[in-house]
This record gives structure tokens, sequence and C-alpha cells, in this order.
């Protein structure tokens, strides 16, 4: 596992890196702040290991980085699953960073 800031993957974003953008969080908290991620949320993480198996370079995003980084120990340790980038600091520290615009509710 990885851990980069949001500023460090939103320049990967631009330079074209080959990511695979993951948001954990629950819908509910996606209605309220959003980004350019494919929501699934935690719990759903499950259904999707096949698909994930097969894709490098996976970015996980949450709140705050914690869930991120949890779900990232669980892939890779139950699933093997390499090459796991998580968002230092989740979606708090995109706002800081990269887009002051979003509202995350408090």
């Amino acid at each position: 596992m990885t851990f980069l800031s949001a500023t460090e993957i939103n320049n990967g974003i631009k330079r074209g890196d080959n990511y695979t953008l993951i948001d954990i969080r629950e819908p509910y908290e996606v209605e309220v702040c959003s980004i350019n991620f494919r929501n699934i949320p935690m719990a759903s993480l499950i259904d999707c290991i096949d698909e994930l198996k097969s894709v490098k370079n996976i970015v996980l995003i949450c709140r705050s980085g914690k869930r991120a980084e949890t779900v990232a120990n669980w892939l890779e340790s139950d699933y093997n699953i390499p090459n796991i980038i998580v968002v230092e600091g989740g979606i708090i520290q995109w706002k800081e960073q990269v887009d002051g615009s979003l509202k995350i509710d408090d």
C-alpha cells in the first residue's frame, strides 16, 4: 500500500496516469460531496473482488483516509491485491489541496 496526497493523485490524473479511482464512502456521503471517483461503498467491495484483481493502481478515498487504509490492508492481506494507493486525509484533504469549493458535511 502506498499513501499519496490529494495533490499527488490529482497531478497523476492530469498527467493521464492509469488509476482506478474508487470512493468507498457511503452513498449519503457522496451525495453531500462528490468528486470524479467511482463510488463503491466499503461493504460492497466484496462484490467487485474479481474486477479489482484485474486492475492496477487502485486509488481509494474516503472521508479522512482511515477507512481507505483499512480496506487497502484487507484487499492486500485477504485477496493479495497489490498496487493500492490511499489518498492521505481523504476527501477532507482533497478539499484542502485540490478543490476548495467542495462542501463536506462536518
